[in-house]
């Protein structure tokens, strides 16, 4: 339920069913590791709470901000406890509820082609979901089952690998695809430096450029459909959330480069205010005003309190400061928790992946602040899987 609340597109909804989840499921005691994950969360809502008193802003607004910065917090605390009633078919319980999504996936996809006839990426996407992290995670899982220790049957495990596998990827988000690959080389051991993982990434690298100079050159059609419209996609994706200028007067640069737009008026609002709001943000309920009205989650909004960069809504309400606090967040995942035993280790390498993966979904997604995302309680149920098996 907590994971597929996530699908619905409802925050309110999602937020409902976790907190009522985590009050079900409380734990007496807590590991020191998923303590020391949270910290960095509760502080930056602690600078944004204190820099708060400075303005006069809506109830309101407080409020929703609290429960989306307090989200991941919610949600790695909510995972550590669920994994704490399930530890005997921990992996067991990841595999059918990434199963569970991709079936419904998959049927949805079927009847946004059949019933309302879409035959494009766009309108596909738009009926059948943008993108799913959680997925990504079981996919890999099965692909490594041997690491992970799964005793599955070989029709078995082919049967979950098809269809979660192909619901994945039928999502055809870019985001997406780079997860995989991060993961992917992850648990191959390829991110741990040494002569041959350098050799490896440097080939994936000069093959991206390769691939992506191509595809530039073809210059695929903004208005394209099919697989002409999603290369577009990733034509202009090196630059569409990096911009320094854009011209609100073309739509189509304004459309393609929005993020962008979002970062730019966020950093100028911020440090235009001096440096006290540079150095602590403008604190819980602060808006954006992006001088125009822009179509958002169906609404048409100017002011909006919450951005598609994680960094930029961190330094929105807490400034510099909040960023460094943030930074621990993400280092936190490249620690190495020594053991001898095969499961940790593997749940090290998911989570060295998990944190190279965190700059790229932080910069175009949010991170773990992202209102449908549901990682942050995987997260929290590996962190306890992990706890367990150290003991």
């Amino acid at each position: 339920m907590c994971i597929g609340v996530t699908y619905l597109d409802s925050y309110e909804l999602t937020f409902g069913v976790w907190s009522l989840s985590f009050i079900l499921s409380i734990s007496r005691n807590y590991a020191v590791s998923i303590i020391k994950l949270i910290i960095p969360y509760i502080l930056i809502i602690l600078i944004a709470f204190i820099v708060t008193w400075r303005y006069e802003y809506e109830y309101y607004f407080i409020i929703r901000d609290i429960t989306y910065l307090g989200k991941p917090i919610l949600g790695f605390l909510l995972g550590y406890q669920l994994c704490k009633k399930n530890l005997k078919n921990a992996f067991d319980l990841i595999i059918n509820t990434g199963l569970f999504i991709a079936i419904c996936h998959i049927i949805i996809i079927i009847i946004a082609i059949v019933v309302y006839n879409a035959r494009t990426v766009a309108v596909l996407r738009h009926y059948s979901g943008f993108f799913s992290d959680y997925e990504i995670y079981t996919f890999i899982i099965l692909l490594f089952h041997n690491q992970f220790e799964l005793n599955y049957s070989k029709k078995k495990l082919w049967i979950y690998t098809i269809v979660i596998g192909f619901s994945a990827f039928m999502y055809l988000a870019r985001t997406n695809f780079i997860q995989f690959l991060i993961l992917f080389l992850a648990l191959k051991g390829f991110l741990v430096l040494n002569k041959k993982s350098v050799a490896i990434i440097g080939s994936i690298i000069l093959l991206s450029i390769v691939s992506y100079t191509a595809i530039y050159n073809s210059n695929p059609r903004r208005s394209a459909e099919g697989i002409e419209g999603f290369l577009y996609k990733i034509k202009v994706a090196p630059m569409e959330a990096f911009k320094t200028k854009i011209n609100r007067g073309n739509w189509k640069e304004f459309h393609d480069n929005y993020r962008s737009y979002e970062n730019i008026m966020t950093i100028r609002q911020v440090t235009g205010e001096g440096t006290a709001a540079t150095l602590f943000g403008k604190g819980l309920g602060s808006r954006i005003d992006l001088r125009q009205e822009v179509s958002l989650g169906g609404t048409e909004q100017r002011f909006i309190s919450i951005l598609h960069n994680g960094f930029m809504i961190v330094f929105l309400k807490s400034g510099l400061l909040g960023l460094l606090i943030y930074s621990f967040t993400i280092i936190y995942f490249f620690r190495k928790v020594e053991s001898d035993n095969n499961m940790v280790n593997q749940i090290n390498f998911l989570f060295l992946g998990t944190g190279i993966f965190l700059f790229v979904s932080n910069w175009v997604f949010l991170g773990f602040y992202n209102l449908t995302e549901s990682k942050s309680i995987l997260i929290g149920f590996l962190i306890a899987y992990r706890q367990k098996l150290l003991k």
